[in-house]
């Protein structure tokens, strides 16, 4: 005869602490592996309702294909079951990823010579059957992915999401200007695929830069962050940032650039050449008399606007008069008889 699942599950009452119990991380003794597979297969059957309703009728040798199949013999016919699934996997799905042993035994870290008459209580799911379940359990519970019975009760074990990893990612105004494509290189832990140990990897995360984006713009990359059976992994968000730039200031979508002339030109009038973003020069011409911190503005020669980078913000040219250091006396003389006095 096959195996009986019901019996795996525990009829005795056992099964209210099997998966606990029999835990390889908890139980050392021969053959705690192989009867917490079992207990996982049981669990993976009955949670089923398709393979659960074969295995009600024709037992374990129906359900792997094993028994009287067809018409004639009255079994199901070509399905055939076998056991694919991690029992790690279906443990830390169960509890949530999280260690139910502390939630269930504290500090005494599930020792069995304690009282563990109904370690399940936590979850609603008391009563006669399987160790609390009826005969019947998958009606109520969706089968592995909903677990409806246990779903609306598990809310004290649900994951949550660690708070956003954000690192700063410094751009130069001319990457602005034209867009680019930024590689960043992350150091992260990620599950091995048996959902238990980790492993640390790094990961390269293409961070594309749109024309014009201003400072303070953030790129978030989902549920990239450090992995446990514990947590759900943080959000990774790259915050832009604007490099110093040895000849422009930011402001906005325009770019400033200060442009340093004597006394005498600010009086008699200059032509200055301004540089651009691009690499080019414009000719800024002055026949007025410039007053320090005056500004002149040159269309289309600043940064893309974000939301329409067929257009661009000005390059401000920001007049700064150096005054001399000293003076003869005869230019005194001279500036005196030229200048009014008020």
């Amino acid at each position: 005869m096959g195996k009986d699942y019901y019996d795996i599950l525990g009829i005795k009452k056992a099964y209210r602490k099997q998966a606990l119990r029999y835990h390889p991380d908890k139980n050392k003794s021969p053959g705690a592996e192989d009867k917490f597979k079992e207990i996982a297969e049981a669990y993976d059957v009955l949670s089923d309702p398709k393979k659960k309703d074969i295995y009600d009728r024709f037992g374990e040798e129906g359900l792997k294909g094993g028994g009287p199949t067809g018409p004639g013999g009255g079994g199901p016919g070509t399905f055939s079951y076998t056991f694919q699934g991690d029992p790690h996997a279906i443990f830390a799905e169960f509890f949530g990823g999280r260690n139910p042993f502390e939630q269930f035994f504290g500090g005494h870290n599930g020792d069995e010579n304690m009282d563990t008459d109904d370690p399940f209580s936590h979850f609603g799911m008391g009563g006669s059957g399987m160790g609390g379940f009826p005969r019947s359990f998958s009606t109520g519970m969706g089968g592995m992915g909903g677990m409806g019975g246990m779903g609306s009760h598990t809310s004290v074990v649900k994951k949550q999401q660690d708070p956003p990893v954000v690192h700063d990612l410094k751009v130069t105004l001319e990457e602005v200007l034209s867009g680019c494509t930024k590689k960043m290189k992350i150091t992260r832990k990620r599950l091995n695929p048996d959902r238990r140990t980790i492993r640390t990897e790094d990961k390269i995360l293409e961070v594309q830069i749109k024309k014009g984006w201003k400072e303070g713009t953030k790129i978030t990359f989902p549920k990239e962050g450090d992995e446990t059976p514990r947590n759900i992994p943080a959000d990774v968000v790259f915050v832009l940032k604007d490099k110093p730039h040895p000849v422009f200031k930011r402001d906005g979508s325009d770019v400033v650039y200060t442009a340093k002339i004597s006394l005498r030109d600010a009086l008699c009038g200059c032509t200055i050449n301004a540089p651009t973003l691009d690499s080019r020069t414009v000719t800024v011409t002055s026949t007025d008399i410039v007053h320090p911190g005056m500004k002149r503005r040159i269309s289309g020669e600043g940064l893309p606007y974000p939301k329409r980078p067929d257009r661009r913000g000005d390059l401000i040219v920001e007049y700064e008069v150096k005054f001399p250091e000293r003076l003869t006396q005869s230019a005194r003389d001279t500036i005196a008889q030229v200048l009014p006095r008020s």
